[in-house]
């Protein structure tokens, strides 16, 4: 029967609801709900997460959310992101007395009135804790980010209703010991906390909650927990005998700490240390103990030396990911036994790590065949035969950051590009010895390069672009401060690279409207670009870059002195899809701003 309502009729709410699941963005979700009332009840349903921000009367939000949303099990709340609750939610058609206002006015009553009180309805506080409970009984994530106003009744109150809690973040909380036993005694399935930035906890809390819950624990977070100390670490070396993941970051925790963990937590997969304190005895103990240890970090070390690091060669067979940032004792010696012992290697990062060298660099070559990501920064000492012997040696690789490393120039490039073919990222930025030599030939061999930066390389000309938009197709190009590219470089980028989504130009003082008119042309993908400091950019150039580039959301013209007002309207009124738009404040008429406020950043400069 033509007209007739076939879906709502023959379908079953299960099978309805098992079609909204399978709905693979938020937009197609949130058009089904509008369809009709059933399908409204029933994509509710559908909705495992929520996330929301702590100010803008959060603890009201909350209660409207957990009456709608039903089905949630996973509710990230951060006080560092606004909301605004809309006048006229919840109410339709001439209703007077809509559940939203309602529960306003409900909840307003609770409140004493005073100033501090209406300073605290701005955050969430233990009121939403509260709500969460008894909204979200089946809750198993919760992310609390930065909410100043939640205390240990609150987290108490909420772990007595949430039972199956598996993931808990409180980051930046003043909760206590109270709250976190509370936690250990109700939560059995914890399996992930995050205590960073939790000041008002002490070794009290921590081994309470080990107690209740070592057995389940699998990943812990402790930074900047001034109270925390070598005692907590030995309760979860005693308890938390599953443990996979620890990040630790404390001036308060010494040797004692990690070895008790090392030795109490041989599932250890995951390590990052922060740890000024901490001395190669530790790093001993994790190459005897943990011999699982996937990801190793160590962080502004400065009282271990290689010796620590030939134990972890030595011992972690399996380590895959290894991260160096300032260990300033760390040498070429202890680069090379991490090369020959641990094979499996695929990550590595070293960062501001003085005394590593050319020798370090080229260990890795000869020994990490399956090496696929390298990054190296401030590394002054590494030089071109380095980066010549990854070539030859990690066929595999397909993702290279380079940080002011002074020694390395086209060569080292010439090498990698010939060697690693299927390079796919190539970020470089304040490489002074890399030139368009270098970038040429990565064109040429590394066809499946997709992501591209070169950032303040003055040497990088219009000749390296040509010949990347010849043999790449681009998805993200950063060519910032590269002064000696012009519109050619930029004109064959667009003809040549179609899928091109985010462009970063900014300081080019080359680039003029012909690139911008090409680039609109060409490159319908584009959805963010950074035109600031680009003197030679007009209204003209804006006018053909925004009149294909429909799904453009953001663009950065700060300080194109050739861009006025009626550019900046013609880039809001043209965009559909805008999203921000960071400019002048001289520069939005009257007319923008009311147009488009909500998008429009100001540069700050009236400090």
């Amino acid at each position: 029967m033509r007209g007739h309502d076939w879906i709502n009729t023959c379908l079953p709410d299960e099978l309805v609801v098992e079609i909204l699941r399978r709905l693979d963005s938020k937009r197609s979700r949130d058009a089904c709900s509008l369809v009709c009332r059933r399908w409204l009840r029933l994509e509710r349903l559908t909705r495992a997460t929520i996330r929301i921000g702590a100010t803008g009367s959060p603890d009201l939000f909350v209660h409207l959310l957990s009456t709608r949303f039903t089905n949630v099990t996973n509710v990230h709340i951060d006080e560092r992101l606004s909301i605004s609750l809309p006048v006229h939610l919840g109410r339709r058609r001439g209703m007077e007395n809509s559940s939203a206002s309602s529960l306003k006015l409900h909840y307003l009553s609770d409140k004493n009135g005073s100033e501090e009180g209406d300073l605290d309805s701005l955050c969430l506080s233990d009121v939403g804790l509260a709500a969460l409970g008894d909204g979200f009984p089946k809750l198993e994530k919760l992310s609390l980010i930065w909410c100043s106003n939640v205390t240990s009744d609150g987290l108490a109150s909420l772990a007595q209703k949430c039972s199956s809690l598996k993931a808990l973040d409180l980051q930046g909380c003043y909760v206590g010991d109270q709250g976190l036993s509370a936690v250990g005694q109700c939560c059995k399935q914890l399996e992930d906390l995050n205590l960073r930035f939790c000041e008002g906890l002490t070794d009290k809390g921590l081994i309470e909650l080990t107690l209740g819950v070592g057995r389940s624990l699998k990943s812990l977070g402790v930074a900047a927990c001034a109270k925390i100390t070598d005692s907590s670490m030995e309760a979860v070396g005693s308890h938390c005998t599953s443990l996979e993941t620890l990040s630790l970051d404390s001036e308060f925790i010494h040797n004692q700490g990690v070895l008790a963990v090392a030795e109490g937590c041989p599932q250890l997969k995951v390590l990052k240390l922060q740890c000024i304190n901490v001395t190669d005895d530790a790093l001993k103990a994790v190459g005897a103990s943990c011999l699982s240890l996937e990801l190793l970090a160590l962080y502004s070390f400065q009282r271990f030396t290689d010796k620590g690091l030939c134990a972890i060669g030595n011992g972690c067979k399996k380590l895959k990911n290894l991260t160096l940032s300032d260990c300033y004792f760390l040498s070429d010696k202890g680069l090379e036994a991490i090369a020959t012992g641990c094979k499996e290697l695929t990550h590595l990062e070293i960062n501001g790590c003085h005394n590593i060298g050319t020798l370090g660099l080229e260990s890795v070559g000869r020994s990490c065949q399956r090496l696929t990501e390298l990054a190296l920064l401030y590394c002054q000492r590494i030089g071109d035969v380095g980066l010549l012997q990854v070539g030859q040696g990690c066929k595999f690789l397909q993702a290279l950051h380079l940080v002011d490393c002074s020694n390395l120039g086209d060569a080292a490039m010439r090498g990698i590009a010939i060697g690693c073919r299927n390079l796919k990222k190539l970020h470089i930025r304040r490489c002074y010895e890399i030139g368009t030599k270098g970038i040429v030939a990565v064109g040429e061999h590394c066809k499946s390069l997709t992501d591209l930066s070169i950032r303040f390389c003055d040497r990088v000309g219009d000749e390296a672009l040509i010949a990347i938009a010849e043999g790449c197709s681009l998805q993200y190009l950063n060519v910032s401060g590269c002064h000696q590219i012009g519109d050619a470089g930029m004109i064959a980028i667009a003809r040549g690279c179609p899928q091109l989504c985010y462009l970063d130009v900014s300081v080019l003082q080359n680039l003029g409207d012909l690139a911008m008119a090409e680039l609109g042309e060409n490159c319908p993908l584009l959805k963010e670009i950074v035109l600031s400091h680009c003197r030679q950019i007009t209204d003209v150039g804006l006018a053909h870059l925004v009149k294909r580039c429909t799904m453009l959301e953001s663009c950065h013209m700060v300080y194109c002195s050739g861009i006025t007002k009626a550019g900046v309207a013609t880039v809001v009124s043209s965009c559909p899809n805008i999203k921000k738009v960071l400019v002048e404040k001289s520069k939005v008429s009257s007319r923008t701003k009311r147009r488009a406020g909500s998008i429009i950043s100001y540069l700050c400069v009236d400090l």
